[in-house]
């Protein structure tokens, strides 16, 4: 793989504003956004090999009537237990990491933002060229999912357990864009790392 691209892996926590961030890059930028969790939903797409497997493992009842994944269900079975979350999502980072190897291997741009929410947790390090972690504190984190994904308290919390603590993320970031203020803040830190670069 040739490597004379600038590939960023944008991530961070749960909620902490990586889609606010890419959606800036696109829209300011025209920068190219591949997004880890279009490729993860692709993986489990109706009559995908993957999750035939899940079904196999699961039972009928992880599927919807048309035959789609329950992902409510799914998220239920794997946020409360490490190791089956561990086993599905064993199954979907390949198909995911081989995505990306293509789709950066296909792209003729130089500048490719890759939105990988489980960057450190899936070892996708290696895909991209440097780190940005978009971060801000657990308390907003955890209100702003509750509000976004409409989830209980106990809910928000195990989702967020499931990801590697936000100041591991930022200990191994090689740019931390703090999302604790306004967005108009936030986006004006993404501004100034474009024009400086």
């Amino acid at each position: 793989m040739t490597h004379n691209k600038q590939l960023i892996g944008l991530t961070g926590g749960i909620a902490t504003g990586k889609s606010t961030v890419a959606n800036h890059l696109a829209t300011a930028y025209n920068l190219p956004i591949l997004d880890a969790d279009i490729y993860a939903r692709e993986a489990v797409s109706s009559g995908s090999p993957i999750l035939a497997k899940i079904a196999q493992k699961y039972g009928q009842e992880i599927l919807l009537a048309d035959g789609n994944l329950n992902r409510a269900k799914l998220a239920e079975i794997i946020f409360n237990q490490p190791q089956e979350r561990e086993w599905v999502e064993n199954i979907i980072h390949p198909y995911v990491r081989n995505c990306f190897s293509q789709a950066i291997n296909q792209s003729s741009a130089n500048t490719l933002v890759l939105v990988i929410p489980l960057l450190f947790e899936a070892k996708l390090e290696n895909l991209v060229t440097e780190i940005w972690v978009v971060a801000c504190s657990e308390t907003q984190q955890k209100s702003r999912l509750i509000q976004r994904n409409n989830l209980t308290d106990e809910q928000a919390a195990a989702r967020m357990k499931s990801q590697l603590s936000m100041a591991e993320k930022i200990a191994r970031a090689n740019l931390v864009l703090d999302n604790s203020s306004t967005l108009e803040s936030l986006l004006k830190q993404v501004d100034q790392v474009i024009c400086n670069s």
